[in-house]
């Protein structure tokens, strides 16, 4: 029985260790296999950092506001007996927009009138008997003033009826009715907006660095995101005398023909103020830009060494400001160097790459997507 067992546990042992051989052998072809292993390459579009000649600007961002605008509010209460525009409308100086009841002070000014015509003819009397030398000169005068507090009060009440029609001062767009017929207004509440859209004033600030390159007359270039690859043109027209002394930066205000009327006070704006002469830069795709919180960088292509196949390298530069699809590059690259230009969130310093054949769209300094 015991030489059975032993048997038995020495053919258990056999199997544990061919077993173990086997395991053995297939990790150690599965390290060397590990250790021989390479990442296929990438495939990635490509780009060269070439020198471009952009044309020099300030950008900044600012609003557009009317050239004129109010918010059409009555001077005195009461209450509307006719409403007559539409919202929205276009309206000229002078257009009636709001009436309110003026039966009250209709009848005063009656009354008024009445009291100045008794007042002239008593006026004419006096200056008859004076001629005669039967009333003194001071009667005539008491009722020449009495005549004109009489024609002031009646030219009052009639202030006040004016002051009851509302009319539009200039030229412009109405907003939304904010009232009713018949209802009670009181003096400064709201009646409607009117907003003069052509032309308009943009408004913005820019360092006061920039001070000694600003003046009236440059050409400014407004976009705007309600208006996909549309660029506005129009030129400074003023500038702060004073800086703001928080910011140091200096208010500029350009003025904008806005003939069709696609630009809205209250619009939020990027500008560009148009300098003279061009600045030459080394520019990439921005799609090339790899931004992280410890700073830019750019993956150029090289020739892996002592062999043909190309690798990325992570480069960290300075990038400067942005014109279209590129970027400037203040420092990191130089004239000629191959940069990826899509595919960079894939890759890792020292990836193999391969230089993907297929066409992709080209970059421009002045994109124009199709709408849509």
């Amino acid at each position: 029985m015991k030489k059975k067992i032993m048997i038995a546990l020495a053919f258990s042992a056999a199997i544990v260790a061919v077993l173990a051989g086997v395991k053995a052998l297939q990790i150690g072809k599965m390290i060397g296999f590990a250790r021989n292993f390479q990442m296929p390459p990438e495939a990635v579009s490509a780009a060269v950092a070439g020198e471009q000649h952009w044309q020099e600007t300030l950008s900044a961002v600012g609003s557009i506001s009317a050239v004129q605008g109010v918010t059409v509010a009555p001077e005195v209460a009461g209450t509307i007996t006719e409403i007559a525009f539409e919202s929205g409308a276009m309206v000229a100086p002078g257009d009636l927009l709001v009436r309110m009841d003026t039966t009250l002070e209709a009848a005063q000014l009656r009354a008024a009138q009445a009291e100045a015509e008794l007042a002239q003819l008593n006026l004419a009397r006096l200056h008859q008997l004076r001629e005669s030398k039967v009333v003194s000169q001071s009667e005539v005068d008491t009722a020449e003033a009495a005549l004109k507090q009489d024609q002031a009060n009646a030219d009052q009440i009639r202030a006040v009826i004016e002051k009851k029609t509302l009319r539009a001062p200039f030229a412009g767009r109405l907003g939304i009715r904010r009232v009713n017929l018949g209802e009670s207004l009181n003096a400064r509440e709201p009646v409607v907006s009117l907003q003069s859209l052509a032309p308009v004033y943009a408004d913005f600030s820019l360092p006061q660095q920039t001070l000694s390159q600003l003046a009236t007359g440059l050409v400014v270039q407004v976009v705007s995101d309600a208006y996909p690859g549309e660029k506005f043109t129009g030129t400074v027209t003023a500038l702060n005398p004073e800086l703001d002394a928080l910011t140091r930066a200096v208010r500029v205000q350009a003025t904008f023909a806005n003939t069709n009327q696609l630009l809205r006070p209250g619009m939020f704006a990027r500008m560009e103020v148009v300098l003279p002469g061009e600045q030459r830069v080394l520019a990439v795709p921005a799609t090339a830009i790899l931004s992280a919180p410890f700073g830019d960088s750019v993956y150029v292509i090289e020739f892996q060494a002592g062999s043909t196949n190309r690798v990325a390298r992570q480069q960290f530069v300075r990038t400067g400001r942005a014109l279209g699809d590129f970027v400037s590059i203040l420092s990191g690259l130089k004239a000629g160097d191959r940069v990826v230009s899509s595919g960079v969130f894939k890759l890792r310093n020292g990836s193999g790459v391969v230089v993907s054949e297929e066409p992709a769209p080209r970059p421009s300094t002045t994109p124009n997507p199709p709408n849509g």
